[in-house]
């Protein structure tokens, strides 16, 4: 509890250390939520007879309930149709916080630490409480004739006076008053300013009127959320289903120079006409319709460049890879008669080939983000500060980009966006320069983009859409779990293939060391003591002839064939190592990598979860008995298409993702494997006839490897690690750790060429 002490406004309260100010609405950027601003909305503090109905002290009509209405709205109308009478009891309270709202959200403006407050309704959802300023009768009627302001506040942003210990011999503060430098004051007055006591009557008890908060929402916010940064509002889907878009779709792009002129003087776009771009369609299913074949894009040769403006950075070639089928027309009957091979020839590819730098990809997810509100599209790599040019981070940042814009490519509707598609095909650089601010400069599309999405009728469900919502959750969350199990697991086997590559190598020094009589120097893995080790280095006379054989006799042919072939087979253990080693950098690698591509679709798609839920709200809202509106339900349907259609694409690129994963691993394991076995049956038939014979010719030549006995491979270089998928938790890190290896960086240290190695 909290103490009041005498002291004047700006101490009267003691807040503990512990409370921080929670985060302001009034950020220095404006959020665009796309919610349209209407008249702030009051409480009515007289009858309809013109008589007060409540006072500062509670003596005029202390039980007569306040009524909350607009200001064009009758005040005899009820919110829900009994008298709109508040449900809970009128508490005061003090603001900890200055709170500065919108008007245009209902909030409350012009609130300052220390003020009193009323709180009419604690809870009103989302952690917001509805609230008005606590002032003297003539305040109310200097200020606003008599209505007080009423509005939201956060929850947190004020503590109920009651909580507070009043402690003994403290004289505490006649009623606060608030600065009239804050907002403008009428002239009219009814009570004298100053200091008044505060209401000992008993708090007002409202009658009972039902379910309060959907109507009050209803007929005051137009039925909007009070969260204004959800998914369901960002997007405009809550816009669009109050009330839908009269915006022209050509309208919301601002003029510019056309890049293609037709007959007519129209913009084209890669589907014609810029309005057939940005319209989409959903079928039955429901499904998106792709008005565009799927191609691949490959992203490759980087190459560092320096600018005087940007300093260094790299370059990549983006390649766009098309089939010509469709852009071919097909072949004939006569054709197909005069020339049978024509028609079983695989039609060339068309390629397109520009250079993109990493700002180039931040630009184009931004565009699309605000072009395609309502679609779960992949995340961009985070942007990169620290050791950038390095062959690891290069290699891995084009491996990253290259996903992502084929993720991009491969949905239905952002395929054909026009954003993309002057991204993958503008190659002039001066053209890129002049109309890369324009797609920059493009507003969001909002309700808009809904508003352009056409279906069938009845295509959707309420109960299937609610049913499907569910499963879809849990199916999501499960998937994502079990792949963070996999891309854990995968790195320690990752990590077997690099210890099988060490006992590889480890069986072909000890193979050789004992066919040479030169010891390796390892004793404690072979498993020799010292002395030992010694007495074999002494004895090493006999132990092999003046051929090189492994006898004590000289001129042995039989022993020289037998040193020959298991000299070969110590040197292709060497290569099975090298196989195993190289399987796990680089193939491995790639496939660890990929794993990221089905990372994380909880988070990835809980936008359109959201979008999806709030819209289920607003259509049983829309269809609830005595409440029809056939015109939001038809919107909700619309905007329930588009995130069933999203799901259905996430089912599509699922079985797509996992079919690829699985593939490229066999693929790469059965590659490895048959290397391996061609290396061990060439090193078999060593031992067999003919080429066992032709071992006894000559003397046995030295091997590569008995260089290495001295100083074995027996400690590789760690893995290198993917770069953590942008929806990773990193792990802390002790500051001592994080120190040294920034000075290991700076100084050029051995080892640490990516600094996303060890967030992973």
């Amino acid at each position: 509890m909290v103490d009041i002490p005498s002291s004047p406004k700006t101490a009267f309260l003691a807040v503990p250390a512990v409370l921080s100010r929670p985060h302001s609405h009034n950020s220095e950027l404006e959020f665009d939520s796309g919610m349209n601003t209407s008249a702030a909305w009051t409480v009515s503090l007289v009858n309809p007879d013109g008589s007060p109905r409540l006072s500062v002290n509670g003596s005029t009509n202390p039980a007569t309930p306040a009524t909350v209405v607009e200001e064009d709205i009758d005040p005899a109308e009820s919110v829900d149709g009994n008298d709109g009478a508040l449900e809970e009891e009128i508490r005061p309270a003090r603001a900890l916080y200055a709170f500065q709202g919108k008007a245009e959200f209902r909030e409350l403006t012009h609130v300052e630490a220390g003020d009193q407050l009323e709180i009419v309704r604690e809870d009103v959802g989302e952690g917001w409480s509805l609230a008005r300023l606590a002032s003297t009768a003539a305040e109310r009627d200097e200020e606003e004739g008599g209505r007080s302001e009423i509005g939201l506040i956060p929850r947190s942003y004020y503590i109920f006076t009651a909580d507070f210990v009043y402690s003994d011999g403290l004289e505490v503060p006649p009623h606060h008053t608030r600065q009239r430098s804050r907002r403008e004051a009428s002239t009219g007055s009814i009570t004298p300013r100053g200091g008044s006591p505060q209401p000992e009557a008993k708090p007002l008890v409202p009658q009972n009127t039902g379910e309060w908060f959907p109507s009050f929402r209803r007929s005051l916010l137009g039925g909007k959320s009070l969260n204004r940064f959800s998914s369901f509002v960002t997007t405009g889907a809550e816009e669009f289903v109050l009330q839908g878009s009269s915006t022209d779709p050509s309208a919301t792009h601002p003029p510019r120079e056309p890049t293609e002129i037709d007959d007519d003087g129209k913009r084209e776009s890669v589907l014609g006409n810029l309005a057939e771009a940005e319209r989409h369609f959903v079928e039955a299913g429901p499904s998106w319709r792709a008005k565009v074949p799927p191609f691949r894009v490959l992203v490759h040769s980087p190459n560092k460049r320096t600018s005087t403006l940007s300093g260094g950075y790299t370059m990549y070639a983006v390649t766009s890879v098309f089939s010509a089928l469709s852009h071919s027309r097909p072949a004939s009957d006569a054709d197909s008669d005069e020339n049978p091979e024509a028609a079983e020839e695989p039609p060339e590819s068309i390629r397109i080939t520009v250079h993109r730098r990493f700002s180039h990809f931040v630009a184009l997810h931004t565009a699309l983000t605000r072009l395609l509100p309502g679609i779960a599209l992949p995340p961009l790599p985070e942007k990169q500060y620290a050791g950038r040019f390095s062959d690891d981070f290069v290699e891995a940042r084009r491996g990253d980009l290259e996903r992502y814009i084929n993720r991009v490519a491969r949905h239905p509707v952002a395929r054909y966006a026009e954003v993309l598609t002057f991204f993958l095909g503008c190659e002039s650089d001066t053209e890129w320069k002049k109309q890369l601010p324009y797609y920059l400069s493009l507003p969001p599309k909002g309700p808009s983009f809904f508003a352009n999405v056409y279906h069938p009728a009845f295509n959707v469900d309420a109960d299937e859409a609610s049913e499907t919502i569910d499963r879809f959750v849990n199916h999501t969350r499960a998937v994502g779990k079990g792949v963070q199990g996999l891309r854990n697991i995968f790195g320690k086997v990752r990590e077997a293939r690099v210890e099988m590559s060490k006992a590889e190598r480890l069986l072909s020094y000890s193979l050789l060391s004992m066919i040479t009589a030169k010891p390796l120097a390892s004793a404690p893995t072979t498993g020799l003591s010292e002395d030992e080790e010694g007495e074999q280095n002494a004895a090493t006379h006999g132990h092999v002839n003046e051929d090189g054989a492994w006898c004590w006799r000289e001129g042995c042919e039989s022993c020289l064939k037998l040193t020959k072939a298991m000299q070969k087979t110590s040197e292709t253990l060497q290569i099975v190592a090298d196989l195993y080693d190289d399987h796990a950098r680089r193939r491995q690698l790639a496939t660890h990598e990929a794993f990221k591509n089905v990372a994380h679709p909880t988070t990835l798609y809980a936008p359109v979860v959201d979008t999806h839920r709030s819209t289920l709200a607003r259509y049983h809202d829309s269809v609830m008995e005595g409440r029809e509106d056939e015109e939001m339900a038809a919107r909700c349907e619309t905007v329930l298409n588009t995130t069933m259609a999203e799901m259905d694409t996430y089912h599509t690129q699922k079985l797509e993702d996992f079919q690829d994963l699985a593939k490229e691993h066999l693929d790469g394991e059965i590659a490895l494997y048959e290397q391996i076995l061609s290396r061990l049956r060439a090193a078999r038939k060593a031992f067999d006839q003919p080429q066992y014979d032709e071992l006894e010719h000559g003397p046995r030549q030295p091997s590569i490897y008995e260089r290495e006995l001295e100083h074995p491979r027996l400690n590789p270089t760690p893995l290198s690690q993917p770069c953590p998928h942008v929806f990773d938790s990193a792990p802390m890190r002790p500051v001592s750790v994080a120190i040294q290896e920034g000075v290991g960086m700076i100084l050029g240290a051995p080892g640490r060429a990516s600094v996303f190695g060890k967030f992973w």
